[in-house]
Parts: C-alpha cells; structure tokens; sequence
C-alpha cells in the first residue's frame, strides 16, 4: 500500500465520475486511493444508482506532488470499477447557487430576475445558476430553508412569499450564521427582519441577489444590509 503523501498546499482541483457496483466497500477503496495521493475530498455525490450499479462524482483537491492524471490511472486500476473519467468540476460550469423559495407567483418573479441578470454576468465570465422551490407551511418552509447551508456552492437565499416568521425565522438566523446571503421581499411576519436585506419587488430582489454575489458587480452587500428597498 502506498504511504499517504503529506498535507500540503492545493495543487489542483479535479472532478471525476467513476461507475462500478454498487456494494459495500467500494467507497471505502476508492477514498482509500484518494488518501495515498495526498487529497482531500471536497464533494461528493451519487446521481445515479440502481441494479447492483453506481455512478459517483467526486471533487478532490490534490497536493502540488501529484496530478489528476496518476490518481485516475491508480483508480482504473481497481477491479470494482469499470469506468473512471475526469470531468469539469461543477463550480467551473454551474458555479455559485441562489436559491428562491416560497410561494408560487413569488418565487417566479423572483426568479425572473435573477436568470436575467445571472445571464448578463455570465456572459462576462461569471457562472451563477438559480434554483426554485415552490413550497408553503411554516415547517415545510423552516426545513428548506436548513436544507439550503447544505447545498453544494449554495451562497444566497431569497424566500419570497407574502407572510413569514416563527420557525422560519430560526431557521434563518441559522443559515445566516454559516455564511448565506439571505434577502426577503417586503412581507409579513417576522422573517423579514431577521434577513440581511428587505427588498418589495420581487424581480428587483432577484436582481440584487445575483449582484450581491456576483464577482463582475459592483455592489457590496456589506453597505446594504439591514436596509428595505
């Protein structure tokens, strides 16, 4: 077996998608793998799994000693999988997350509004998708909002809806506590102020969130927050 490199500064930024059975221990080989080349694993996901078959994608940060291409030739040589590839990783093609939630009409206008600005930052280099989730009731809402802190490269939330708090609050609070951007529309309840910015136009608040986030913008949020717009 080959003796774990030592940690070190990242060196490269790989994403690979490997297929084989779907058994225990297969992780376990892989990651086992991984660690003899010195990387620390970043992400990691299962799209697809079924029939005694998996399909894996794992992001890995590997140490100036080592490149991509020996970890995959290490792994292709493990007899359980029968297909690994190198692939772009998914902050180099969707980037950063928004994530919208709440009600229905809400959550469109919002919606709207931030694919068309991502789409102008995009353009110039940025990559930012937006996610939606139609979704009502205090305790349906709370959990979505929890859920967004584990998102893979979720960085902003907006909750759009006519009338938010208790729970939700908390969960707010908590979530901007891990590091998320949290934007309201101008609604009642209590959820509103425990954001970091209030703003009563659903399309504008799409917007702003994208420009909060977006490295080609000129906006920081830092001088915004707590203000309503």
């Amino acid at each position: 077996m080959a003796k774990p490199a030592e940690p070190t500064d990242i060196g490269e930024h790989i994403a690979l998608v490997y297929e084989g059975a779907d058994r225990p221990g297969i992780l376990h080989a892989i990651t086992k793998v991984i660690l003899a080349h010195g990387g620390n694993i970043t992400g990691i996901d299962i799209p697809e799994r079924g029939s005694d078959r998996a399909r894996v994608h794992v992001e890995v940060d590997l140490p100036p000693s080592t490149t991509g291409a020996k970890l995959l030739a290490e792994l292709r040589g493990l007899d359980a999988l029968d297909a690994v590839e190198l692939v772009p990783s998914m902050s180099e093609i969707f980037g950063k997350r928004i994530i919208v939630v709440g009600g229905g009409a809400q959550v469109g206008q919002v919606a709207l509004g931030a694919i068309s600005e991502a789409d102008r930052h995009n353009i110039r280099g940025e990559k930012i998708s937006v996610d939606t989730i139609p979704i009502v009731g205090e305790e349906n809402l709370a959990a979505a909002v929890r859920a967004v802190a584990r998102l893979p490269r979720a960085v902003a939330l907006v909750l759009a809806g006519a009338l938010m708090g208790g729970e939700i609050t908390k969960a707010v609070e908590e979530v901007r506590a891990r590091g998320i951007l949290v934007i309201s529309l101008n609604m009642a309840g209590s959820v509103p102020q425990a954001a970091d910015l209030i703003v009563s136009d659903p399309v504008q608040a799409g917007v702003m969130a994208v420009m909060a986030v977006a490295k080609t913008a000129k906006f920081d949020i830092a001088r915004q927050r707590g203000r309503t717009y």
